[in-house]
């Protein structure tokens, strides 16, 4: 609507304009060269017009014959950038696809038409990556280093082939270097908090855990669980030396994980090492509240020295009514009433457990009952021992598929922060579902009944001609879980979005 208004007012201007030269006629007379030309005013002004208009034109074609020159080649120069961004897309097309012939050929087109583009290197380092020529792809990357604007992508890169060459020293260095440029790069922040791990330094790991938090590369929740597990590797590390400096970072690490078993475990025992018993025995209690588990229990029932059989066996009895009878509960209590000799009270805790998929443990404790009541060389105690080689297992600390019988704070395959899980460990070979050798009820031996005889082996129970195990073995405290072969794929290559 404006633009119409400002249109009609010109409009009436300019018909104001000629009405006004038409009511004031005149004469313009130009003498030049000897001549001398007269003609009205509006004649003059239409003659100066069109003199203007031609030497516009004149002046505008003059300006392109002095600029043909350089609008060639700047046609040129866009014309070899088309043709380069060109073969660029293909190239990254071909490295997606895993086709590092084309890739090769499409990174050297490129970068023959687009020079130091930093796209064109980053082609080149992922189509030598696909290749395998290591050498090629970190010349590329050391190029992309010397670029102001590439050079954490070039550290990202030499990080990478650092790591796939097992040479650690240098891909630290190169991921310092990346955190002190860019703060706020994922990758060199966990690898710097995975490197202070790696060598124990607890208090480096914090500071980065505690700078991540404050750029917003990590939620609240991932932050405090990270920390309560330094802590409690800083509390674990320190127990035996530093105990007031151990229990105050266990006691912080509780508070931030109030189920993360190891930090109520420390600081359990530092307490009672402290005698500090009843605080102790809350922080264990609270722990097993969210989260039973069978080294809360030894520290509950260790809390004091000294304590006889069935002061541990009513602590035990204690957890059992806390978690409504969980099966680690009835671990507990069967071990304590075993330590007492109180061998009835044993059988009828586990009772349940052996009615109901019983594990390995519990065939293995039951064993125990039966070599402790009626000695080693017990037919029952062999026949538990039988039956736990072909058991469920229970549940360990696993991580990266390495089972262990205690907790760690990394994963010494991967050196992954909090990795170790406690869970039930694949079958190394399969199982049936359901409880083994239900033929045979498990009943308490009479009182009454004489002396035990040993069956004879049966072929495939696992026993010899004598009725003992073949051979004994010996359960390593990190086992190896084997995994279903994972396909074949690419290496990893570094991209803008990595």
């Amino acid at each position: 609507m404006w633009r119409a208004l400002a249109f009609v007012a010109l409009l009436a201007l300019a018909a104001y304009g000629a009405v006004w030269l038409a009511d004031r006629p005149g004469v313009v007379t130009v003498t030049w060269g000897g001549y001398e030309v007269a003609t009205s005013l509006a004649a003059a002004l239409v003659g100066v017009m069109v003199l203007a208009v031609v030497l516009g034109f004149v002046w505008a074609f003059a300006r392109g014959i002095l600029h043909l020159p350089e609008r060639l080649t700047l046609s040129s120069r866009r014309r070899r950038q088309a043709r380069g961004y060109n073969a660029l897309s293909r190239g990254m097309v071909a490295v997606g696809s895993g086709d590092p012939i084309a890739a090769r050929r499409h990174a050297g087109e490129a970068e023959r038409l687009l020079g130091a583009e930093p796209l064109a290197l980053l082609l080149t380092a992922q189509a030598a990556q696909i290749s395998g020529d290591r050498a090629g792809a970190e010349r590329a990357f050391r190029r992309m280093v010397d670029d102001p604007e590439t050079r954490v992508l070039g550290l990202r890169g030499l990080f990478v082939e650092a790591r796939r060459q097992d040479d650690e020293a240098s891909a630290r260095a190169y991921a310092l270097e990346a955190a002190r440029l860019a703060p706020s790069v994922t990758w060199a922040n966990e690898a710097v908090m995975e490197g202070q791990c790696a060598d124990r330094d607890w208090s480096g790991a914090l500071e980065t855990v505690s700078r991540r938090a404050a750029l917003g590369l990590s939620d609240k929740a991932a932050v405090r669980r990270q920390r309560a597990v330094l802590l409690t590797a800083s509390a674990l590390d320190l127990e035996a030396g530093d105990p007031e400096r151990a229990l105050a970072q266990a006691r912080e690490a509780v508070k931030l994980a109030p189920d993360l078993v190891p930090a109520a475990a420390v600081a359990g025992r530092l307490f009672a090492r402290r005698g500090d018993l009843k605080r102790g025995a809350k922080v264990v209690e609270a722990a097993w509240r969210a989260n039973p588990h069978p080294d809360l229990a030894r520290v509950y029932l260790d809390l004091r020295t000294g304590d006889s059989s069935r002061d541990r066996m009513a602590r035990a009895e204690t957890l059992a009514r806390i978690s409504s009878w969980h099966p680690e509960a009835r671990f507990a209590i069967a071990r304590a009433a075993l330590d007492a000799r109180e061998f009835g009270r044993a059988r009828d805790v586990l009772a349940p457990l052996l009615a109901d998929n019983p594990t390995v443990r519990a065939y293995e404790l039951m064993a125990e009952i039966e070599e402790a009541e009626h000695g080693a060389n017990s037919g029952k105690a062999r026949q538990w021992q039988a039956r736990a080689v072909h058991a469920p297992r229970d549940p360990a600390w696993c991580a990266d598929g390495l089972v262990s019988d205690r907790w760690a704070p990394i994963s010494p395959v991967s050196g992954r922060l909090d990795a170790f899980v406690w869970q039930t460990p694949p079958d190394l070979l399969g199982r049936a579902s359901g409880p083994a050798h239900d033929a045979e009820p498990v009943t308490a031996p009479s009182p009454l009944a004489g002396p035990e005889t040993t069956p004879p082996a049966k072929p495939g129970n696992g026993l010899d001609a004598s009725g003992t195990l073949p051979g004994g073995t010996v359960t390593p405290a990190v086992v190896p879980v084997p995994t279903k072969a994972a396909p074949a794929k690419l290496p990893e290559v570094v991209g803008p979005g990595r």
